[in-house]
């Protein structure tokens, strides 16, 4: 049967209080409303339509071509919401989930075995539920002898009996695609809010003799929407915690889970060592055999195997196999690393390439540079990348010697071999093997460091310093 999704995303959030939409805020690194699209493209929907409307530019700018966009232009309810997708898909033939797109916490097999567990019913609609402790405020599930759902009682309308109900309605539902958009047309707004409830459908269905079953989530988390900053919080720890989870059972070492953040898309191998206080975020790739903190920041980065990040900032870059970096080093976007390099503490690289077995061992400055192979850059080397208003390239080639506080003025060539002493200035290319010194030959004054002393001590009691 054909699988189709409807992820609700039009409502305003006001208990957020934030200028940015609801949906779009992130958990572990992607938007509410990703997850929700990718759990329904990874459970087998063929087609996904987002219901917006408050915020919906940015909301379609998100979305982009990933899933068809239809515009609820006045908030009046989940039903007719649902309905604004009528014209796209009411005729199909086939089953439909409707997903809130504040549900970020809901699985890709949840998904997938709720709309197995519809089709083998031949139920009208399934219904997602869950089992909590505390129901509190929350829709009871009331079944009937043959476990089917007979109705969905909101706290306020609880009978005592009902009220000791703890299976809850968890806000996601299966439906026959054509019964619901036909059910759709029969809900009426006669209630205190004026608006159309999609719950109203489940209820139309129950009167025509529709058979209404239900699917019980093993995990309660799913059932969770993010109204405010405090579910935000919450439903960002639990993700965590399942992340987490799940690396370490594909064989990540994490000395201590509560204090390390890894975003939902990132990658890493097996044997890998997560110190605490390390965040892997975006489409980050870690490599197997390496180790990672304590407070490595990686973004957008690759890593290969066997490498050490300790104390250090990544941004869209590159490391190779058995790299070294850090502590206190500052990868920035476009730095790649062949395999073996040696980036030392208060380093910083910027769209630089290095390659393999090139150290820049501590407190220098590498940007817009193609570096060779077994090349060491001393203490305090510098590229002058920039005029104020042009960036320019430095080369240096393999082997090559760059002694500590040189200052290379780009556009420079620095050859294969070639040696620059300490200290030097070097604004002209140096050939292959050659040796450049570029600085002022020493003069020592005999006798004057105590000139300089006495001219100090005169200008302090003249100033009446303490």
């Amino acid at each position: 049967m054909k699988r189709m999704a409807v992820v609700l995303a039009a409502g305003l959030g006001k208990r957020m209080k934030s200028k940015l939409h609801k949906v779009l805020h992130p958990v572990c690194g992607k938007p509410m409303v990703g997850h929700v699209l990718d759990a329904a493209a990874a459970a087998g929907c063929e087609r996904t339509i987002v219901v917006v409307g408050h915020g919906a530019e940015k909301v379609q700018a998100y979305v982009g071509d990933r899933a068809e966009c239809v515009l609820q232009a006045e908030q009046l309810g989940t039903g007719h919401a649902v309905l604004q997708a009528d014209k796209l898909i009411g005729g199909e033939a086939g089953t439909t989930i409707v997903v809130c797109g504040d549900t970020p916490l809901i699985r890709p097999e949840t998904i997938r075995a709720m709309l197995d567990a519809h089709e083998r019913s031949g139920a009208a609609a399934t219904l997602l539920t869950a089992v909590v402790p505390d129901p509190s405020g929350l829709g009871r599930v009331i079944r009937g002898k043959n476990g089917n759902v007979e109705r969905i009682v909101e706290h306020k309308d609880c009978s005592e009996d009902e009220l000791n109900i703890t299976e809850i309605n968890a806000g996601t539902y299966c439906f026959d695609n054509r019964k619901l958009f036909d059910a759709l047309g029969k809900v009426k707004n006669d209630n205190a809010q004026g608006e159309y409830y999609l719950t109203d459908v489940i209820g139309i269905l129950h009167e025509a003799g529709e058979t209404i079953a239900a699917y019980r989530t093993p995990d309660p988390a799913e059932a969770a929407g993010v109204n405010d900053r405090i579910a935000l919080a919450e439903a960002e720890r639990l993700m965590r915690e399942r992340i987490n989870r799940r690396h370490m059972e594909a064989g990540v070492t994490f000395i201590d889970p509560a204090v390390t953040y890894i975003d939902a898309d990132v990658a890493i191998g097996a044997d890998t060592v997560i110190y605490p206080g390390t965040v892997l975020r975006g489409r980050t790739v870690i490599g197997e055999d390496c180790v990672i903190g304590p407070q490595a920041d990686i973004t957008d980065s690759v890593v290969g195997r066997g490498v050490t990040i300790r104390h250090s900032v990544l941004l869209e870059s590159e490391v190779g196999d058995e790299c070294s970096v850090g502590p206190y080093a500052n990868l920035r976007p476009g730095s790649k690393l062949a395999a073996g390099c040696k980036i030392g503490d208060f380093v910083e690289l910027k769209n630089a390439s290095l390659g393999e077995g090139t150290k820049v061992s501590h407190l220098s400055y590498v940007g817009d540079a193609v570096v060779g192979r077994d090349v060491n850059i001393g203490c305090g080397a510098i590229t002058v990348n920039y005029d104020g208003y042009n960036k320019s390239i430095t080369e240096i080639g393999d082997r090559a010697f760059i002694g500590s506080n040189v200052n290379l003025i780009a556009p420079v060539k620095i050859g294969e071999d070639a040696y620059v002493v300490a200290g030097s200035t070097i604004t002209q290319d140096v050939k292959p093997n050659d040796m450049a010194i570029a600085r002022e030959r020493q003069v020592n004054k005999e006798g004057y460091a105590e000139r300089l002393r006495a001219r100090a001590r005169a200008k302090k009691e003249r100033s009446g310093q303490n």
